[in-house]
């Protein structure tokens, strides 16, 4: 499970550290890819697999499929943990998420995110400007 927010530095390859604690579900590898909000997503491979199984089950003719598609395939990259217990995040995923020094690793239960420091604040700070309207809309769905 991931959990938690951490913020680390980047190095000028591209390396990047994983919390301690995340790197156990990473020990047969992971995938990267573009996430919605100008964020990368990192699924463990087992994750990464059934996702992957639901996206090519849905129908070629939707234009909606087809699009989720572009999203998540064209753009994925296997990643392995090194002994220091780093990533080297791919060029093309950085440029498309603004990475650069200071990155923000956040949990998302079966998965994680990668922002830019400065996204994730804004990001922080529209959560909660909006906290109200989310919470009465989970409420309206019995959560």
């Amino acid at each position: 499970m991931f959990l938690g927010e951490f913020e680390h530095s980047m190095d000028d390859k591209g390396r990047v550290a994983i919390p301690a604690r995340f790197r156990e579900e990473l020990s047969e590898g992971m995938v990267f890819t573009r996430g919605f909000d100008l964020c990368l997503q990192a699924f463990p491979r087992q994750v990464w697999q059934q996702l992957a199984q639901k996206v090519s089950n849905l129908s070629l003719s939707s234009p909606e499929a087809r699009s989720l598609r572009h999203i998540l395939f064209s753009n994925a990259a296997e990643v392995e943990v090194d002994r220091q217990g780093r990533i080297l995040v791919p060029q093309n995923l950085r440029e498309y998420a603004s990475l650069t020094e200071q990155v923000v690793i956040v949990g998302m239960d079966t998965y994680f995110e990668l922002w830019s420091a400065d996204r994730w604040r804004a990001v922080l700070e529209q959560l909660d400007i909006s906290g109200v309207g989310v919470a009465e809309q989970l409420a309206a769905l019995g959560i």
